[in-house]
């Protein structure tokens, strides 16, 4: 990560100085949660320190609500994935329900396969939760899809790939 003294961290310092206020007003109209607001500021500064490299931005408001619509994006698709979990979770009897600890690691195994597989188009990723979790077989998925069963292959074999490198790490 660049230190604050070298020109990557100073430009991201200039951004911050200049555009942190407006971009929290900006996130504060399209999220009721004022905390998440500044979570989600602070996030967007975070991910540009993680750059390797970062030139300065022609429209800086412009290219910070980018990266903060990606962050966005995600905060409001862990949401659903929580509260689909959750809204399951009250049709298992109570003595049957995981502990609060359990709960919890469940929660996060399932963030890290939506993150896993949000790397894949909506297409891959679909045919890969087709096939795995309602058992559909190519064909059935190629229809409802409206691709070739070649296609779905590649579906998922790409599907198959992001689980391998979440377990296993890139192959080599």
């Amino acid at each position: 990560m660049p230190s604050a003294h070298s020109p990557h961290g100073e430009l991201v310092g200039a951004l911050y100085r200049d555009h942190r206020s407006w971009l929290l007003a900006w996130l504060r109209r399209n999220i009721a949660c004022a905390q998440r607001a500044e979570d989600l500021s602070q996030d967007t500064f975070v991910r540009l320190l993680g750059r390797d490299t970062l030139s300065a931005p022609r429209q800086p408001r412009a290219f910070l609500a980018a990266i903060a619509k990606g962050l966005l994006f995600d905060h409001f698709r862990r949401s659903a994935l929580e509260q689909a979990y959750l809204a399951e979770l009250l049709q298992v009897p109570e003595g049957e329900q995981p502990s609060p600890e359990e709960q919890q690691l469940i929660l996060e195994d399932l963030h890290a396969i939506d993150q896993m597989l949000g790397k894949l188009s909506s297409k891959a990723r679909l045919a890969y939760l087709l096939n795995r979790l309602e058992g559909l077989g190519h064909a059935e998925i190629a229809e409802r899809l409206g691709v070739s069963v070649p296609r779905v292959r590649q579906y998922l074999a790409q599907g198959i790939r992001q689980c391998y490198i979440a377990l296993y790490g890139e192959p080599a």
